[in-house]
């Protein structure tokens, strides 16, 4: 550095031993940051190679210059920078040291460029002598910075319309699964009604024309059995025959009408039809324990007036919920006893069955192979019933149907 970059001002304070000047002028130079120092009317006293550079004048020529209005008069958008507003200046004013990356210096040709500069007070003891200020160029910084907050707002907007095409798909996939529900309501309510034609068709015309035939083969029994009487007996021999084709006739009749009715009541059990509901439940009960030879806990809890009928469509599928909930205790609960409880809570139907079987993990009733407990809840989901089932491993397993009474 030239030693009249270090030439003080008429204004600054005595001049400082040449061995001294040398030395600080080896210092100033040593670094890259562009660093002056200005007396208390903002005058430049001091300035190295590297601001003068920056800065676009030579060491020499900013010497005694105002350094506000040299290179801090403007604000980054050109409008008036008052140095009474300037921090620089405020760091021997006010004693008030500063360290700014928000504002721009201005070069020699009127060109700006964005620093981060440091101002502290110079002290003489107590006195304060001016301000040093110590500076550099951001402009990379602020390149980097502005690129990365374009990248960071493109980032948000493509996450933005990520989040809204997610939304929207969302939406689909909600609407078409809500159709899906309403078609497979409305196949269930089909089958139903399917299954309560057939039944009420067989019934009708099977049953009664096996009812018939069984007539029939009754009266050729007797008939046979009067006329062996009279007959030699040979011929008794040959109507005795042909009375016992007519009694495995007979036992066959029996079978058909047997099969035909538990098809009947697979299809549509009459007592839903004829006793309604809860007679309906606790038929299906005792049916099931005397087939699978387990112990039954039945349980009832209703108010005086007893538990109210609901419309056919929930009671259909009360009856079907109750029907799988007793079939996978069948299949899979190895249980030597169910308890069945049922009753009104808070304006809700509860229908709970417990067994004491093997249990199983609870994530086992979510996996997506869980047919029969997907099929229970989506029959209770159009009456705006759920069903909740607690299981652990070893511990057995409870699965409970809460139906509104009054349904959405």
């Amino acid at each position: 550095m030239h030693a009249d970059s270090l030439q003080l001002t008429a204004a600054g304070p005595p001049a400082i031993d040449p061995l001294w000047r040398h030395q600080l002028g080896l210092l100033l130079e040593s670094t890259g940051d562009g660093i002056f120092g200005i007396d208390l009317d903002g005058h430049c006293m001091f300035i190295n190679r590297a601001a003068a550079r920056m800065l676009g004048w030579d060491p020499a020529e900013a010497l005694g210059h105002n350094m506000h209005a040299l290179t801090h008069h403007s604000h980054a958008d050109g409008s008036p920078y008052p140095d009474t507003a300037c921090p620089i200046f405020n760091a021997f004013r006010r004693g008030l040291p500063c360290r700014i990356d928000t504002e721009v210096f201005w070069r020699r040709d009127g060109s700006a460029f964005p620093v981060e500069y440091s101002s502290y007070p110079i002290l003489d003891g107590a006195e304060v002598r001016g301000a040093v200020v110590t500076f550099v160029d951001i402009t990379e910084r602020k390149r980097a910075s502005d690129a990365l907050q374009r990248a960071n707002a493109d980032l948000a907007e493509a996450k933005s319309a990520l989040e809204q095409r997610v939304a929207e798909r969302t939406g689909e996939l909600s609407a078409a699964l809500e159709r899906l529900r309403e078609l497979a309501a409305y196949s269930e309510s089909v089958r139903e009604d399917e299954r309560t034609r057939i039944a009420r068709e067989v019934h009708d015309e099977l049953g009664s024309l096996l009812v018939a035939l069984k007539m029939d083969v009754n009266w050729l029994d007797k008939r046979l059995s009067e006329q062996a009487a009279r007959e030699p007996d040979a011929a008794q021999a040959m109507r005795e025959r042909m009375r016992g084709k007519c009694h495995d006739m007979a036992r066959l009749i029996e079978n058909a009408v047997a099969n035909v009715g538990r098809i009947i009541t697979d299809l549509r059990p009459s007592i839903l039809d004829h006793q309604g509901l809860w007679a309906a439940l606790e038929w299906q009960a005792q049916e099931f324990v005397r087939s699978s030879e387990l112990a039954l806990d039945w349980s009832v809890t209703a108010p005086e007036a007893g538990l109210p009928e609901l419309p056919e469509p929930a009671a259909i599928a009360v009856f079907r919920i109750f029907q799988e909930m007793l079939s996978n205790v069948g299949r899979h609960a190895q249980a030597g006893r169910v308890a069945v409880r049922l009753g009104l809570q808070d304006g809700a139907l509860r229908l709970a069955v417990a067994d004491d079987g093997r249990g199983a993990p609870p994530e086992a009733f979510d996996a997506p192979d869980a047919y029969g407990v997907l099929g229970m809840r989506e029959r209770a989901r159009p009456f705006g019933g759920h069903v909740a089932i607690a299981a652990t491993p070893g511990g057995g397993c409870t699965a409970t149907l809460t139906l509104p009474l009054a349904t959405p």
